[in-house]
């Protein structure tokens, strides 16, 4: 299983905009991708954003970079993000 954190940088005033296009995204993700188990948009309490992401294999992961909800997302993004991502992938252990 692969676990991937991305740490995701919002443009000030843009919150409520991104948190609607994400949590469609999250749906999308859910509803459309067998090979995931977890897609999953956090807040902590200074308002930074992560997703939690779990997948069941390095080919589910691939799918979901290549997956048309995802591509097409990228241009809903365009204007709300102050900076690239910050993707961690991990194996999950145990």
């Amino acid at each position: 299983m692969i676990a991937v954190i991305a740490k995701l940088n919002v443009a000030k005033g843009k919150e409520a905009e991104f948190e609607e296009v994400m949590l469609s995204l999250a749906t999308q993700v859910r509803a459309k991708e067998p090979g995931n188990d977890l897609y999953t948009l956090c807040k902590d309490d200074d308002g930074n954003y992560v997703v939690m992401e779990l997948y069941k294999d390095d080919e589910a992961l691939a799918a979901h970079g290549q997956s048309e909800h995802f591509k097409a997302s990228g241009a809903a993004f365009s204007g709300l993000m102050a900076g690239a991502p910050e993707i961690t992938g991990m194996e999950v252990g145990g």
